[in-house]
């Protein structure tokens, strides 16, 4: 009996490094309107071997750590624009992928802004109104482009706080830090949110240049085939179908 259970223990042991070879962790880079969906997609992605952590914040501040050679294996951007500089410069390998088109939506726990629309903000009673930093958040800077196509980021420009990324400035309006604040549908159909207040009213999609946005492997990564695999995995029905339900729409 000793050689058979010897013989086993061999081939456990011979095996294990083939074992080992076949796990990979994929950092992935996304921005902060990902927060509830991404984090939703991943609970369904059951590869052996393969574990998924997301590092959220705003796409500029990720584009700026991915130049500098951060170790991310994705990212996934609140536009086009930071993929394709990196891809430009060296820092990611194949195409940019479009995943989802974002809506911008005006959100309160107090102000019915489902029925006043963007002239709620036009309020003596609005003292701040909360937006991503512009110079680094898309959702900031299609935020400042629908202020000034209806006419009201002079008037609003002294009463903006700015959130490093749009999720922060999302946390300042659900915390009651901001009166009112422009953030990502995603984000007001989250469950913290839509329990404090299921009402939005949708930023009109004329007043803004579309939120498309886009992924890419970055060329720092481990494993470029698990990476691909997961893009493949968020190109599928099921991914597809959690982005929607939190909001976002199927790129075309």
């Amino acid at each position: 009996m000793k050689r058979p259970l010897l013989t086993l223990g061999l081939f456990v042991l011979l095996t294990l490094p083939l074992v080992a070879q076949r796990t990979a962790s994929l950092r992935v880079a996304a921005a902060s309107d990902l927060k509830f969906a991404l984090d939703s997609v991943i609970s369904t992605y059951i590869v052996p071997g393969i574990r998924i952590d997301p590092i959220y914040g705003s796409s500029g501040k990720l584009f700026e750590q991915i130049s500098n050679g951060a170790p991310f294996d994705i990212f996934l951007s609140a536009d086009v624009k930071y993929p394709k500089e990196l891809i430009g410069a060296g820092h990611a390998v194949g195409d940019p992928f479009v995943y989802a088109v974002g809506r911008l939506v005006l959100w309160s726990k107090n102000v019915r802004t489902d029925e006043l629309g963007m002239d709620a903000l036009r309020s003596p009673t609005i003292k701040k109104v909360a937006i991503a930093n512009p110079r680094h958040a898309p959702y900031g800077e299609k935020a400042v482009e629908a202020l000034r196509n209806h006419g009201l980021y002079e008037l609003l420009l002294p009463k903006l706080v700015y959130g490093e990324n749009i999720s922060q400035a999302a946390q300042f309006v659900s915390s009651g830090a901001a009166d009112i604040g422009l953030i990502a549908l995603s984000l007001a159909k989250s469950p913290t949110m839509s329990r404090l207040q299921p009402r939005y009213f949708l930023v009109p999609e004329d007043s803004h240049q579309p939120l498309i946005q886009a992924g890419v492997i970055t060329r720092y990564g481990k494993d470029k085939e698990a990476a691909r695999q997961f893009f493949d995995y968020l190109k599928g029905e099921r991914a597809v179908a959690i982005l929607q339900h939190f909001g976002f729409s199927k790129p075309l």
